[in-house]
């Protein structure tokens, strides 16, 4: 199989492309014949279609422009003029677009009724991409190629030409030459059938295809509806209609869940399909470093390591220049208003109280952009009526958009689309689904409620929700500038100064929105820290990031040339914790996890439980609603459990903790370290204490008895979670290769083991009654143990998961269940509890059988 290449030439400062604007969208043929065209990009590219030479049937010459488009003609004019006549679609393409890099965003503008697959099936759903170039080919021909920007080389340099000669990019459509424009300065084709029909270039690519079960495509139900053209993007809407595939999942649902119920016959859905030129020069990209949570667009550069390659990655981000006459204003340090603004607009199907606070949000992130020397940078705006502009569409790809799904998704996302070429960011459009807010009021209600008043109901008044959607708003509105999730800007705050209510109105409870941070659950009540005090913000970090990501460097020539100035910028913020990033990926760093506050999550969710210790005898009356029954009761029950939850997982992953502090040549100390010994100490006491006793405050039996909540269930399966995560092949790991490297100065897994026996196995050496909760914990420990004498399936080993046979943590588990099998024996004799004893039998036959087990 041949791979797909781009090479690019080099970058600069982007240069966009002229072209006229039209006053009224349909014309005559005659009134349209082919205005200048801007000239062809000086770049290199693949010459091997215009000089190929096929031997074939002689094609139909094709005729003079005015001899084929009639006078009646329906024309578009724009960066393609569109022509329809006798049913037919053509597409002029003027000479000025052969060549260039052209990219193809395609987004679902009307659901199928019923078709969903979990998050996607929704009008506004992004379901292709591409980067297509129009080429012209022997025989009076234009190719349509599919672009690839994989790898890379220096049009300077020696591996240019020989990168050059094994990429070829792939021909996936040729089209016939119908006729050409005056002066043969343009091409007209015909794209009827290519456009009516099914191809993953235009429409739908394969994974989203598969995860919405469309099967055969069913022309005869299909049609295009219409095709509009503007200077710089040509939008096609067309109506597709599919077979449907079999249902995947359990129980007849679609694949991947879902709460469609289309699971038989057909489809019909409107897709909007965006044509958009890109810049003919590249916006200069900016290198990604990881100490800086941006997405990243990566390639393989070929030229850049003289002696292998390298991997390269481009962060994305907006387009940001100052105007041509404020240049000198902008050197000086004002502020200055950049050429083009970045604008979201609210889909005009947002229930209009909530526009308000969608557009706070969106305007929220000036401020950053101060910092980065522009003002008025970025702004949230109302969608134009159709009377203020009949041609504004929530499809058109120069528009971006916080789109309102009507959907039962608790969620909302923030993707966007990005030249891969430079980074540089397109458009975007932010998911909203109706649902979020059932998660914004659940996430208040048990980590706000004891220090808000208006959170102790189930319905929140449109001013708290409002700001609630704020939040989340300007949450989501970052990830579309380029910002990735910081886990780690919560643990620059110490946890006692989010009980200072003067600290929290200048520092608030994180310093950075694009956290998981959600809700000051630390501050108690008579702290005097409520509304807006509670609530996250655009914070040191985010204005920070905002300023390295945008900044304009004019003494760098290139994007190399910016890299020592901004290392130089990440090193001068290393002594504050403030502007520390923390990756959502990291599984063993404690410092960088969602939904936790604070440098210490031991003493942090000591904090938390406390105010869960105030909800839960209240739960009756709070949840409450006239002529409602206890289903609320159970879900907002459900909600405290799973907070504790949370608790306990931040406090666990102290235990065989690594930090992971990415660092350059010029930075002093280790990047990695190990977690404290007494922090890991303190966090295996903790869960000894609050978790693996039975945490009675939990208990509410006027909860069960009016919801149907089981206790035992969402405590166990707490309980269980948190065993699982420290008996684990990766903790254990972890803590022996600890030992490996410091000896006795560690926490050891002897002493993680001996903590637990401590907590979890207390009644043994007194004979006292195992209660119903610590038999089933009990029972749970010893499973886990057991897992970790045999290897993973075949299956689970194909997705990433560690076989603790191949190391020590077998041992150890074998070790551990032969300790506790003699401990268990003797404990047999000594308790007269009777289920207490049977128990104990039943944890002794298990163990035996997982030691006879391990022997095979």
């Amino acid at each position: 199989m041949i791979k797909n290449y781009l090479l690019l030439t080099g970058v600069g400062l982007a240069v966009l492309l002229a072209a006229p604007s039209c006053s009224s969208k349909r014309k005559t043929a005659q009134a349209t014949a082919n205005a200048p065209k801007a000239p062809q990009a000086a770049a290199p590219r693949d010459s091997t279609a215009r000089t190929a030479r096929s031997e074939g049937p002689k094609k139909v010459a094709p005729k003079k422009f005015e001899d084929f488009i009639k006078s009646n003609a329906e024309i578009d004019s724009g960066l393609f003029n569109i022509y329809v006549q006798e049913d037919k679609h053509y597409f002029e393409l003027p000479d000025s677009v052969f060549d260039r890099d052209i990219l193809v965003v395609t987004r679902i503008s009307k659901g199928a009724a019923g078709l969903r697959a979990g998050m996607s099936g929704y009008a506004g759903d992004q379901i292709n991409r591409n980067v297509i170039r129009f080429d012209k080919g022997p025989n009076n021909r234009v190719l349509l190629r599919k672009i690839s920007f994989a790898e890379r080389a220096d049009s300077t340099q020696d591996m240019y030409q020989a990168l050059l000669n094994s990429s070829l990019q792939p021909i996936v459509n040729s089209f016939d030459v119908v006729a050409f424009g005056k002066g043969n300065k343009s091409t007209v084709i015909d794209v009827t059938a290519y456009i009516s029909g099914d191809n993953d270039v235009f429409f739908f690519d394969g994974r989203s295809k598969t995860s919405l079960r469309l099967g055969q495509f069913q022309a005869d139900k299909s049609y295009v509806g219409t095709v509009h053209s503007y200077p710089q993007n040509t939008e096609i809407k067309t109506v597709k209609t599919y077979n449907l595939s079999p249902p995947q999942g359990a129980g007849g649902r679609p694949a991947g869940g879902g709460s469609g119920g289309n699971t038989e016959g057909t489809a019909t859905l409107e897709l909007n399909t965006s044509i958009l030129l890109l810049p003919k020069v590249p916006m200069r990209g900016r290198y990604f470093d990881n100490r800086v949570g941006y997405f990243a667009v990566g390639y393989t550069d070929f030229g850049a390591n003289p002696q292998g390659v390298k991997r390269q990655s481009l962060i994305t981000r907006w387009r940001l220049e100052p105007k041509e006459e404020d240049v000198e204003k902008y050197l000086r340090g004002e502020l200055v208003e950049p050429k083009k603004q970045i604008v979201y607009y609210i889909d005009p199907a947002t229930p209009e109280k909530w526009i308000p606070y969608l557009i706070a949000g969106v305007n929220d992130w000036q401020a950053a952009f101060e910092q980065a020397g522009f003002k008025n940078a970025i702004v949230g705006k109302r969608a134009p009526t159709p009377k203020e502009n009949p041609e504004w569409s929530l499809e058109d790809a120069r528009y971006s958009a916080i789109v309102y799904k009507p959907s039962d998704i608790p969620n909302a996302s923030g993707p966007n689309v990005n030249d891969p070429r430079s980074g540089e960011i397109i458009e975007s459009h932010i998911n909203w689904y109706h649902n979020v807010m059932y998660l914004l009021r659940n996430w208040y209600f048990v980590q706000a409620s004891p220090n808000d008043g208006r959170a102790r109901r189930l319905t929140f008044d449109d001013e708290l929700m409002g700001q609630l959607i704020r939040f989340v708003s300007s949450h989501e509105v970052g990830h579309t500038l380029g910002l990735r999730h910081n886990f780690g800007s919560s643990s620059a705050y110490p946890v006692e100064k989010l009980r200072d209510p003067s600290w929290i109105k200048e520092h608030g409870h994180a310093a950075s929105i694009m956290d998981y941070a959600r809700f000051n659950y630390v501050a108690q009540p008579g702290d005097g820290i409520s509304g807006a005090d509670l609530y996250p913000r655009i914070n040191h970090y985010d204005k920070w990031a905002i300023e390295w990501g945008y900044k304009l460097i004019p003494q760098a020539a290139s994007a190399t040339e910016e890299l020592p100035i901004l290392n130089q910028w990440i090193t001068g913020k290393v002594t504050d914790p403030t502007y520390w990033f923390g990756t959502e990926t990291n599984p063993d760093d404690p410092r960088s996890q969602n939904e936790d506050l604070g440098d210490d999550a031991i003493l942090a969710s000591s904090y938390g439980i406390k105010n869960l210790q105030r909800i839960v005898p209240n739960l009756v009356e709070w949840t409450k609603q006239p002529n409602q029954q206890y289903n609320d009761l159970g879900t907002m029950y459900g909600e405290v459990i799973t907070q504790f939850g949370r608790y306990a997982g931040h406090v666990a992953k102290n235990i065989g903790g690594i930090y992971e502090t990415p660092k350059t040549v010029e930075q002093a100390g280790d990047v990695y370290s190990t977690v404290p010994t007494d922090k890991q100490r303190r966090a295996a006491n903790f869960l000894n204490k609050e978790v693996f006793a039975t945490p009675k405050w939990l208990i509410s039996q006027d909860v069960a008895n009016k919801s149907g909540a089981d206790p035992m269930a969402l405590i166990g399966r707490v309980q269980n979670a948190t065993v699982d995560r420290i008996i684990s092949t990766r903790t254990i790991n972890n803590l022996l290769k600890a030992e490996a490297k410091l000896g006795t100065n560690t926490y050891r897994v002897t002493d993680l083991f001996n903590d637990l026996d401590k907590g979890i196995w207390s009644e043994l050496a007194k004979g006292q009654a195992i209660d119903i909760y610590r038999r089933n914990l009990q029972k749970h420990y010893v499973g886990s143990l057991a897992d970790l004498l045999t290897p993973p399936s075949a299956e689970m080993r194909s997705r990433g998961v560690p076989d603790p046979t191949q190391s020590d943590v077998s041992s150890v588990a074998r070790g551990q269940l032969i300790i506790l099998r003699n401990r268990v024996s003797t404990a047999i004799r000594a308790t007269k509890d009777n289920l207490s004893k049977f128990h104990l039998q039943d944890l002794l036959a298990r163990i035996d059988a997982s030691l006879e087990i391990g022997k095979d």
